[in-house]
């Protein structure tokens, strides 16, 4: 946590079942779909380079897209085409269970997308797709002609200040020291779909009689563009503030980020809305903040920062759910934000 009051570090628990090792702010883990933020603000440096063009449709950089004449680079970023998220398909979970090394490449995880039919048109509604963003891969590194990870470290890692994160290749299981081991009860099938766990596997966890699984080492390249990277909450507090305060972008392309927010439910205008790789939401009167999600076999994690306050806040977890079902570190935040803006002493609203 940094606020202007100060910089907070809570550590709770250890990085590794057995063994008695806190993490710390320069602890490794998978930051699963934070990922895509970066991925999106690679994609909106590409187009202030004048390389593409968010209303030009994803045929024009991608072939064999279905539908792709139709759908735009900004449908991609907003998850607005309609793909349906090629994580939901349990065959993948299976895979990854059965042969947890296997280094996938993007085609692979679009062709699990492809066999399912589209949710909706383009651009008729929000769907969080990790698909959208496998082919935002694909399209940043056919306009920017270098691999994923070599323009992710040249264009923003290395700018910002990101020394301790990384886009591993697809064929490195490891992580760089110090790193948190990552834990979840069950297969990898319950961090990809919504169906909760079972209740007798409930019971058993919380009774201690199912211990959870060690995901650390599972190969992240399915995820790659939409959740591959590795990184530490002191980079990741970094690289929000970098992004929401305009040190990424030029003037012109930082406003259309800003203005690429959309509600993902059109019947709560002012509930959380998504834009370029980013969320916003509300939280009270005085909360409010540009942040993202991650949540992937073994790891749990949030990043936020608040503009207003010049509040930003990293939560991360090595258990992926709860026994009940709830991905930890999300369902830390209203705590944290309670004590937070109490301890900002803010005036009462009104």
């Amino acid at each position: 946590l940094r606020t202007p009051q100060g910089r907070f570090d809570i550590a709770v628990g250890t990085t590794e079942l057995g063994a008695k090792t806190p993490p710390t702010a320069s602890t490794h883990f998978r930051i699963a779909s934070n990922t895509k933020t970066m991925t999106a603000a690679l994609i909106v440096l590409l187009a202030q380079d004048g390389k593409l063009k968010f209303t030009e449709p994803v045929s024009t950089y991608v072939p064999g897209v279905p539908n792709g004449e139709n759908i735009t680079v900004a449908d991609l970023l907003k998850m607005r085409s309609g793909f349906y998220g090629y994580t939901g398909d349990a065959a993948l979970a299976a895979v990854l269970d059965a042969d947890p090394g296997r280094a996938w490449t993007p085609q692979e995880a679009l062709d699990i997308a492809f066999r399912h039919p589209p949710l909706f048109a383009p651009d008729a509604s929000y769907d969080y797709s990790n698909t959208n963003f496998a082919l935002l891969g694909l399209v940043a590194e056919k306009v920017g002609r270098l691999p994923l990870a070599e323009q992710l470290q040249g264009r923003l890692f290395g700018p910002v200040g990101l020394a301790q994160t990384s886009l591993p290749a697809a064929t490195d299981t490891s992580m760089p020291a110090p790193y948190s081991h990552g834990y979840m009860f069950g297969g990898s099938y319950y961090a990809m779909a919504d169906d909760p766990y079972p209740a007798d596997m409930q019971a058993a966890a919380r009774a201690g009689t199912l211990l959870p699984v060690d995901y650390t080492n599972q190969n992240p390249s399915y995820a790659s563009a939409a959740g591959g990277a590795i990184s530490t909450a002191d980079d990741l507090a970094t690289w929000m503030k970098a992004l929401v305060s305009g040190k990424v972008f030029n003037a012109d392309f930082q406003q259309q980020w800003l203005a690429s927010l959309q509600p993902e439910d059109p019947a709560a205008p002012d509930g959380q809305k998504y834009g370029y790789g980013i969320s916003y939401q509300r939280f009270g009167p005085h909360a409010a903040m540009y942040y993202h999600g991650g949540e992937m076999p073994g790891f749990n994690s949030f990043m936020g920062y608040d503009p207003d306050n010049d509040v930003t806040l990293v939560i991360w977890t090595n258990l992926t759910l709860s026994p009940d079902g709830r991905t930890t570190a999300q369902a830390l935040l209203p705590t944290m934000l309670d004590e937070i803006y109490a301890g900002l002493s803010l005036p009462p609203p009104g």
